[in-house]
This record gives structure tokens, sequence and C-alpha cells, in this order.
């Protein structure tokens, strides 16, 4: 698809509202970006015509649900560029991947005494669900201090890689600073170690080419809201040997192989962590999420948002009094923000005035803003591929006019 911004908006039906009678500038992608219309056909086509549950069924149109599910999950794995459709296992997304790992990995593998190792600026569900197994189990978490402008401070790496560490979770992309972190080098000196990685894709799926191969990652979560694709879907991946070694996360239909009152034998992945019906339909979205992210090419949504977010960061600059949060060398299309003197929240409220959608708040990165001393925390606006430079205009001005109202 040679990209043309016209097109490509007119994939997104939601762009054609408004709001508070002025069209819709949609700033807020890093918390769910819009659904593009393929993948809203697709669900309503399963819906309507298909709705069948999967790999049950002795009739057609479960053949054919069974049949669009797994097409879905050879889909991911190619995206990602797993080596086997076995090594993608489907889940609610991003939050669950991690409680996955926590829970059928390490509290299944890790000692007492043991150390798993994040970093900063890591979002809640890939904080909690560590610290969960952690006083479970009795293994320690330890932290990768940031920078004040938002990397990661590497020279921290020998005092806290130690043999004692059995696993590294870190983000690939901080949904709070756009930070793009340096995780090939991260992998290789965890994996020195013989600890296991998990990389959070979920901020960076959608612009940055994911290859689970090249960058060796053990684990790997990602959701499709964030791609364009449905709510509560997305994928773990995982390395196939692991992921057979490790017990179920939850019981049910068709993840076992043999049942009795006394005890029961489970599949190998990725069934034995699909217990129950599973949500066929948002798999079914998620593939066509993907199939549009290939039509598009990543490398050009890529440059597309690096495009975006160096004009709107040029003339946030320019507003006397905003002081732009997050200014790594390598970061994403994400544009976080304080004005001095006015609460995140106001800043928030009065832009939806204008018909333009924002986060404001701590976005489940509490830790990082204490790091940064924000308090109330910020104003993020995040671009996306359907976004242009003339919205960021309108976006710019719209903020030199709530800074008029204080």
């Amino acid at each position: 698809m040679k990209f043309n911004i016209d097109e490509i908006r007119d994939h997104f039906p939601a762009l054609q509202q408004k709001i508070n009678g002025r069209p819709l500038i949609y700033l807020d992608s890093a918390a769910s970006a819009l659904r593009e219309k393929g993948v809203i056909e697709s669900i309503h086509q399963y819906y309507m015509f298909q709705a069948s549950n999967v790999h049950r069924g002795a009739h057609h149109l479960s053949d054919v649900a069974t049949t669009m599910y797994e097409e879905a999950r050879k889909t991911t794995a190619q995206f990602i560029n797993a080596k086997s459709p076995n090594e993608v296992v489907f889940t609610r997304g991003t939050t669950e991947s991690l409680n996955l790992v926590a829970r059928s990995y390490a509290a299944a593998f890790l000692n007492p005494e043991d150390e798993i190792v994040l970093t900063q600026m890591e979002h809640h569900s890939n904080i909690i669900p560590w610290q969960i197994v952690a006083k479970e189990k009795g293994f320690k978490i330890k932290v990768i201090p940031i920078t004040d402008n938002g990397e990661l401070d590497l020279s921290q790496l020998d005092d806290l890689f130690s043999s004692k560490v059995k696993l590294v979770s870190l983000t690939v992309c901080s949904n709070t600073l756009g930070t793009i972190n340096p995780i090939e080098q991260v992998i290789a000196r965890a994996h020195a170690l013989g600890a296991k990685v998990v990389l959070d894709a979920a901020q960076s799926v959608s612009f940055i080419e994911t290859d689970v191969q090249k960058w060796d990652c053990d684990f790997l979560a990602l959701s499709g809201h964030k791609i364009f694709g449905p709510n509560g879907i997305g994928i773990l991946y995982g390395k196939e040997e692991l992921l057979n070694s490790m017990p179920p996360y939850q019981g049910g239909g068709s993840m076992i192989s043999h049942v009795t009152f006394d005890e029961s034998t489970y599949l190998d992945s990725p069934q034995r962590f699909e217990a129950g019906t599973p949500h066929v339909a948002g798999a079914i979205g998620l593939g066509k999420a993907f199939d549009f992210i290939q039509k598009v090419g990543i490398d050009t949504i890529g440059q597309h948002e690096e495009q975006l977010i160096k004009y709107a960061t040029d003339r946030a600059k320019a507003i006397e009094g905003l002081r732009v949060i997050g200014e790594a060398h390598r970061k994403s299309s994400i544009l976080s923000f304080v004005i001095e003197g006015i609460h995140p929240m106001d800043v928030g409220g009065l832009l939806d005035q204008y018909g333009i959608a924002v986060r404001v708040g701590q976005h489940c990165t509490q830790p990082l803003m204490d790091r940064l001393g924000l308090k109330h925390g910020t104003v993020r606006a995040s671009f996306s591929v359907y976004n242009t430079e003339q919205e960021v205009d309108h976006f710019i001005d719209a903020l030199e006019k709530v800074k008029g109202f204080f």
C-alpha cells in the first residue's frame, strides 16, 4: 500500500465523528489505538455467520471458525518471526501475558534468594505480577534506574546483574516517556548470566519490526488494542521448549490430554495455556490488524510517526512554561509534558472542548513519576499512522488557548 494519509484515515471510521462540535483529533493511541475498518468488518463477519466454538465442533461453522482462529495464530507468528505458531498463545492482552509468565514460569522455576530485574520505567503490569510472586516465593526484585533524560542507566548493569539474576523483564518502549530501550544489549547481558528475558512490546509493536528470533528474547507480550485491533486479545510469545516445560496458568476445557478425578495431563503449547472458550473474534481481528500493518509497512509507519513527534516536540517546546518529559535519544511518537502552574487534568479537560483526545495522569507508571518528581503526572499526546501535521498545529494552537485561561 502506497502511503497516502487520506487513504489511511479512511481506514479508521472513528475519525469521521465530531467531539464538542469539532472534528476529532485523536492523540491517545498509546492507551488504545483506533480500530481499523478491516478489523471491525472481520469481527462483524464472524459474529454474523460463524459464531461457533473452535476445535470442538463436528460441523461446518466450527471448522470455518477453527481455520480462521488458527490462521490468525499463523499470521501473528509470521509477524513477530516466531519459529512456530505453537509459540503464540492467545491471551486477553499484555497484562495477562505477563501474569502468565510470572505465575507459570517464575513461580515454578525461581527459588528464594533468586533475583528478577525490572526497569524504573515499567508499566504497573510489568511490576505487580512479579511483586505478587516474589512475596510468595521469597525472591527479590531489583531495578535498573533511568537518567534524567529518560534513558536506562546502563552503567548500573554491572552492579545489578549477578549470578543470582534469573529473569529480566523490561519494556521495549516506555508508554510514558516514549524511550525505546536497547533491548538487544540487555538481552545479551542477561543471557550471559543464564537469565531469561521477558519483553513488554505493547507500545512498540505497531511501529518497530518485532523479531523474536533476532532479539532472542525468551518471552514477549503484546496487546491487540494497541495495534488497531480489538480489546481483550493479545499474545504471549514464548520459546516452545520453555512453554512446554511450564505448568498451566488456568485449568479447564481444551487444554487437557487426559482427565480423571485423581489427576490430569496437559496438551503442549499453545493449548495448555488456552483453557476454556477463547476470544475467537478477537483473535481473528488481531490477525487483520497485523495484515493492515504489513500492507502499510512497519517502516513506513515508523517514519511517519518519527516525523510527527519531531514536529510536535519542536512546536511544543516553543510554548512558554511547557516542559517535555522524556527526551531520550531514541524515542517513539509519545509527547509527555507538563505546563507550569496548570494541573494536567485541567489541560486534558480543556483540550477535550476542542475535540482533542489526550491522556493525563501517571499512565500506570507511578514509580517512574516518583523518580521524576511528578506528583500529578503528565499530559500525554501520542501520535499514530492516522495523525497529521495539521492536527499537530490544531493541538498546539489549543494548548496556547488553554494557557490563556490561567
